[in-house]
Parts: C-alpha cells; structure tokens; sequence
C-alpha cells in the first residue's frame, strides 16, 4: 500500500500518538465509574476519541486520491517553530507575564509559515491578549501575571 495523501498520514500518526500518550498518563489517576468519573476518566475518554480519529485519518490516507496534488514534503521547520513558541510561551509566562508571552507565541508560531503577514500576525496577538486576559483574568480569575513581575513592584 502506498500513501497518497502525506498530510493525512502525519496528521494521523499525530494523533494516534498524542492520544497514546495521553492515554497513558491518564491511567496514573482514578478513573472511577461512568456515574462517579475520577480524575482520569475524562482524559482517558479524550485519548481514546483522538487515537480513534487518527487512526481513521491515518487509513483514509491510504485511499486513492481524487486528481489531488501529489504528496509534498513534511514542512518539519514549520512543526518545530510552532512547538518552540508553545514551550517558549511556558518559559516565558511566569517571568516576562502574560502579555509578553502571548506576543512572543504567536509571532514565533507565524514564522512557521510563508503565509504570515506581520500586520495581521499583530492584530492577532493583541486580539488574543485582550481575549485571554479577559477570560482567564477576569472571567476565571486565574492568578498569572499579566505584566512582568519586575514592572509591577
């Protein structure tokens, strides 16, 4: 069998593995029962949906095509600046608050595409400090800093 659609693989494998390590984590806590759910049955129940779904992806990746694009290279440069602005973002959030880490997420994770403008890569980050700062701040009231912490003394 030969694969005819290269996203779709990826995309599936993707899946089937954040769902199995997800999974497997999940077991550390209690699952309890369907009528009295533990603290690990609703990962578990996540994981399993998203092994499933990538294992249908990842099949549906075998099928013929229909007059598609033939399979172009994995963008692995792209992958792996959106996974560093998801770590940097981590790194970032208790030292230099929320303000600064979101920015720095989302213009890090627009360099992993040729199709980024930085107008619109600005008007989504302000977009999405206003957004979270009034969900998580406000709306949740979850105690982060929104500024550095060397600003606010």
């Amino acid at each position: 069998m030969k694969i005819q659609n290269r996203r779709d693989f990826n995309a599936g494998l993707m899946f089937i593995l954040i769902g199995l390590f997800f999974g497997i984590y999940s077991l550390d806590y209690s699952l309890g029962s369907a009528n009295r759910m533990g603290p690990g049955y609703f990962p578990l129940l996540l994981a399993i949906i998203m092994g499933v779904l990538g294992l249908i992806v990842l099949v549906m990746s075998f099928a013929p095509a229909d007059a598609q694009e033939p399979p172009g290279p994995t963008d692995w440069r792209g992958i792996g600046l959106i996974l560093a602005s998801v770590l940097l973002f981590g790194l970032l959030l208790p030292y230099a608050g929320f303000l600064i880490a979101v920015v720095a997420l989302v213009f890090l994770a627009a360099t992993g595409s040729q199709e980024s403008r930085t107008k619109e890569t600005a008007l989504l980050a302000i977009g999405l400090v206003v957004l979270g700062i009034g969900v998580f701040g406000y709306g949740l009231e979850l105690q982060f800093p929104i500024l550095p912490p060397l600003l606010t003394q």
